[in-house]
């Protein structure tokens, strides 16, 4: 009972601290809210609206993080962030929270962040009927002398019933009988106790046992109760007894006092004689087993000494009864009240609880932004229980103490980088001013969380791209790569090629990128006889908010490959086919001009540099080929046995690495000279008209090359005149390059022969000092040097 009163004024206290704590912060902090709800409600149960009841947006509690931070340590409540419900999740029983003190009440703190608040809610819990009245014995003997005068009162087991109010023991009942009746008094306690009273002079001769049954009801609906079975038994009489020497024995004891240390001794005496005046002592029964377990009484001597560990935390004060009784028949006893005082001393060190708002703190959050609140606590009291908060210095946070005591706030005190230090470890220290100090420390971990405030970085700018024609299809040409130096989604890129720029060599259309490798894929073969040059641009985006991205240029040159064989211009029958016939007069000198092959192919460089030579011939002595020029000429007069038709096969390849040829074929007819003045004269309207459209050819084909070569003259000064000379090497490499010319025009002059070009050169290829750089001196691989040479 003593416990009871002693958690009422404790619970009076808390209740009052937290009225004060919110007139003191009642800008920052918000009234406490009040609920009730009965013990045994079922998890789920609504106890009520706490985000409506304090004026919260319902919508906003998710991102305002909406929660509960501290209370009891089983979580026996929640709050749904998304209505503000605050509910049951386990079974709450009261008589395990709060024993049986009288009022029950669970405080819960609530935050909201964005801005910080803090609420405070109590939840009251209210009793059911759920405890039966139970007698801490079963069965409880008394002993009466015979003579025991009626009227006289004796002291029977208080029934207990954990629960508390109309709940709790109402009242008690006897079972009819002829010699005593039932009396209830005030225990002190705020309950009654009951005794049996002796209403009739007891007879032993005609009686010398009494069974009686006693009967504890709650005030419940239905109540609930619970027996006791009393045993009187008739003796013979012992009429004094014992006497305390003190009304009540008042002490102190420092807390964690050893065990066997004395606390007190209480005496009592009986001025009976003999047996009927020993004393014996025992605790009270309303002594409880905790208190018993704390401290030892000698029976004998009555003297208590420490068995348990007093601390004063747990228990400031206790109060115990104890028994004085005789050894008389029937034994006659008292209570002597003993009140023990424990001393405080600083043996608690202090408690630190840090509410963190979040352990990432974003790297753009500005100083003074709330990281944790911090709350110290000490056990002790008075100066034993004051404490010093402090953290670790060289850090860019700092504590600010609140109003109410022992309450801090962990703020930013500088900008934080991540990209230069990303983890904190901040130790925060708090020391009582007890003697000797205690002191303890916890360690909050930070980490500073990315923004995304760097953008995709490429390692070079623009790039330069030599593609061969010619390529697979779907085949990577090239991978581009960022680098972001924030991290996760801040730094997770993602390249896509720039489209739609329509200029005139856009190529975008036929390129793919990886999205999450940046390697670029071409959709189709690139000709270079088609394109020689183009670009395109690589935006790489990373995945941040607000998104920030880069760009690069990839300048892209193709190579020519030897993939064009020579295409027979002239002769050309009229099927199509490469086949001519020829008619020269039997007269014909030697040096006679027969016809010339004309052929032209589509590369560049010795790619598309042409060979003649033949094939087939039925008479090596009569006809000669140009190897150069395409030109059949007669080697010496026709003769009288010589044939009068000749059946010529002229090859005609290139000068690639891998050669690839046509062949033309010519027959020659030897005619007389009338015949052959006649089929001269049908011959040249052929001829004139086929000459027109060869010449048709030869022009568009002759204009196109020349405008590709204007072009690429002008790129080449343009980015000598842009670029340091180190740079235009790009372009013009050393003679050990094995590459194809991205465009020329080869002639001859004298013994030597020119090639002007574009950005590549062959091999074996050397610059003459006088033509810019852009003419090359293709070394003569034959031995004629008296003519001149333009191959397209």
């Amino acid at each position: 009972m003593e416990k009871i009163g002693q958690r009422r004024r404790w619970d009076y206290w808390w209740m009052a601290l937290h009225f004060s704590l919110l007139l003191c912060f009642r800008d920052r902090v918000s009234a406490q809210i009040k609920y009730s709800i009965q013990e045994e409600a079922k998890a789920g149960s609504v106890v009520g609206n706490v985000a409506s009841d304090l004026g919260l947006d319902i919508s906003s509690l998710v991102n305002r993080r909406f929660r509960i931070v501290s209370g009891s340590k089983d979580a026996l409540f929640q709050v749904n962030q998304n209505t503000g419900v605050l509910y049951v999740d386990n079974t709450v029983d009261r008589e395990e929270l709060c024993d049986d003190s009288g009022a029950c009440s669970i405080n819960l703190k609530i935050v909201v962040e964005n801005p910080l608040e803090i609420h405070y809610v109590a939840v009251e819990i209210t009793d059911v009927n759920d405890n039966f009245p139970s007698f801490h014995e079963k069965e409880q003997f008394l002993e009466l002398a015979e003579n025991t005068m009626t009227g006289r009162r004796f002291e029977l087991q208080t029934a207990r019933d954990l629960d508390v109010g109309i709940n709790s023991v109402r009242y008690y009942k006897l079972n009819p009988n002829d010699n005593f009746d039932l009396e209830l008094s005030d225990s002190g306690y705020g309950d009654k106790s009951p005794h049996l009273v002796l209403k009739k002079t007891l007879d032993r001769e005609k009686s010398d046992k009494h069974i009686l049954l006693l009967t504890a009801l709650d005030g419940g609906n239905p109540p609930k109760s619970g027996t006791l079975n009393i045993t009187v038994t008739v003796l013979d009489i012992n009429d004094n007894r014992p006497v305390c020497s003190q009304e009540t024995y008042s002490v102190t004891l420092e807390e964690n006092a050893t065990n066997g240390t004395i606390v007190t001794t209480v005496n009592a005496t009986d001025l009976d004689d003999g047996v009927n005046g020993q004393v014996e002592y025992s605790f009270g029964r309303v002594v409880k087993h905790k208190i018993q377990d704390m401290f030892q009484l000698d029976k004998v001597t009555g003297e208590i000494r420490v068995k348990g560990k007093v601390d004063f935390e747990e228990n400031a004060m206790y109060r115990l009864s104890i028994r004085a009784s005789d050894k008389g028949q029937p034994s006659m006893d008292s209570d002597c009240k003993v009140i023990i005082t424990i001393v405080d001393l600083n043996d608690n060190k202090p408690e630190i609880e840090v509410t963190s708002l979040s352990n990432l703190v974003s790297e753009d959050s500005k100083p003074g932004t709330v990281i944790s609140l911090i709350s110290v606590t000490d056990k002790d009291s008075g100066v034993n229980g004051k404490v010093d908060c402090h953290i670790s210095e060289n850090l860019p946070f700092e504590l600010k103490p609140s109003v109410q005591n022992n309450m801090y706030s962990l703020v930013i005190k500088q900008r934080l980088d991540r990209e230069l230090e990303s983890h904190y470890d901040i130790t925060i220290t708090a020391t009582d001013l007890g003697q000797p100090p205690l002191s303890a420390t916890e360690t909050l971990t930070i980490e500073v969380s990315d923004v995304n405030d760097n953008r995709p970085e490429f390692a070079e700018n623009p790039l330069e791209l030599y593609l061969r024609e010619n390529n697979s299809p779907g085949a990577s040409i090239l991978s581009v790569s960022a680098s972001d130096k924030d991290l996760n989604e801040n730094a997770a890129i993602v390249y896509h090629i720039v489209r739609g720029e329509g200029t005139q060599n856009d190529q975008s259309s036929f390129l793919n990128i990886n999205s999450e490798t940046g390697s670029v894929h071409a959709l189709k073969s690139f000709d270079f006889e088609t394109i020689k040059k183009f670009k395109f641009h690589v935006i790489a985006t990373d995945s941040g908010t607000p998104v920030l991205s880069n760009n690069i240029t990839v300048n892209v040159f193709v190579l020519d490959e030897n993939d064009n064989a020579p295409v027979i211009l002239s002769p050309v029958s009229a099927n199509g086919s490469a086949e001519g016939v020829e008619e020269i007069p039997r007269n014909a000198h030697a040096g006679h001009v027969v016809t010339k092959i004309r052929a032209y192919d589509a590369d560049i460089g010795y790619n598309g540099w042409l060979l003649f030579s033949l094939h087939e011939v039925s008479d090596h002595t009569l006809f000669g080929l140009d190897r150069y020029t395409g030109q059949i000429r007669t080697l010496r007069s026709f003769t009288e046995t010589d044939e009068s038709e000749h059946k010529l096969v002229v090859l005609v390849k290139d000068n690639g690495n891998v050669s690839l040829s046509a062949t033309a074929t010519v027959i020659i007819k030897v005619v007389e000279p009338k015949e052959a003045f006649a089929a001269s004269d049908i011959n040249s309207i052929v001829k004139d008209d086929e000459e027109n459209g060869i010449t048709f050819y030869l022009i568009i084909t002759l204009a196109a090359v020349s405008t590709l070569f204007l072009i690429s003259i002008i790129v080449l000064v343009a980015m000598q005149c842009s670029k340091s000379t180190d740079h235009s090497s790009k372009y013009l490499q050393d003679t050990n390059y094995d590459g194809t010319l991205c465009h020329s025009i080869q002639y001859r002059s004298g013994d030597k022969r020119y090639m002007l070009v574009g950005p590549r050169m062959s091999i074996g290829s050397t610059i003459v000092p006088s033509s810019n750089g852009n003419t090359l001196v293709v070394p003569d691989r034959r031995g004629r040097a008296s003519e001149e040479m333009v191959s397209v």
